[in-house]
């Protein structure tokens, strides 16, 4: 990551990243205990290949958000465990590597999700949980990126958030790119977020449960766990 570049933003309100932003992203909602981004977007590839790409980071993680400079020293084993690491160049004192997270679930073509406090984050007694979502669509696939912040840091929150928040957007802009580009939201789409967005007044923050509304092509990425039935009924 740009990690002092964050650092920067966390110092000071008026530092910042630039981006080209994906389809949709916001920051969801952040507390003195920590924060929550969301970015959705769309391409013309079938889940497989996305989940195909996930697996290599070197073709879509930037380059300007690593610790060697260098995205060729990324790797990702995608099973369970498994750690998404970068290697350090030996300099003269040998090679070193950094591990930016590892994989807590995987089910190819459909969900990952990772652990890992990112960049400057690190440093601080914070968790983070990154869970990339792809889902089927007529023209190709809807993907999400969701990272949960919590814990402890030295920075503000309110000057942390909106970094980390253009950061992440920066990775799925990566993917996006790496996979095609990302298409442009249906017309249907817009409606559907202008509707919301007219729905609530300026001032709310949207819970976590909302969530979902984000964005209409990716409402229902993750289908709810099934309710247990009642006792009377089994």
């Amino acid at each position: 990551m740009n990690f002092k570049a964050i650092a920067a933003a966390a110092i000071s309100a008026t530092a910042g990243l630039a981006l080209a932003p994906a389809a949709t992203a916001k920051v969801v909602d952040q507390s003195e205990a920590g924060f929550t981004v969301a970015h959705t977007a769309q391409v013309a590839a079938t889940p497989a290949d996305v989940s195909k790409m996930l697996r290599m980071p070197q073709n879509w993680w930037s380059k300007d958000h690593s610790w060697s400079g260098d995205a060729a020293n990324f790797w990702l084993d995608s099973q369970a465990g498994g750690c998404f690491c970068e290697k350090l160049p030996d300099t003269g004192a040998g090679v070193g590597s950094v591990q930016h997270a590892r994989v807590l679930f995987s089910k190819p073509g459909q969900l990952l999700r990772l652990s890992g406090a990112f960049g400057p984050l690190q440093g601080e007694a914070l968790n983070g949980t990154l869970t990339i979502q792809i889902k089927e669509t007529p023209t190709g696939s809807a993907l999400r990126f969701d990272y949960v912040v919590g814990g402890y840091m030295r920075f503000k929150v309110a000057d942390i958030a909106p970094a980390v928040d253009k950061v992440i957007g920066e990775q799925l802009l990566g993917l996006a790119n790496a996979l095609g580009g990302a298409l442009p939201p249906s017309r249907e789409e817009k409606a559907a977020a202008a509707a919301e967005g007219a729905a609530k007044p300026a001032t709310e923050t949207p819970p976590a449960e909302d969530e979902p509304g984000l964005d209409a092509a990716v409402a229902d990425l993750v289908e709810d766990e099934p309710k247990a039935e009642p006792e009377g009924r089994r």
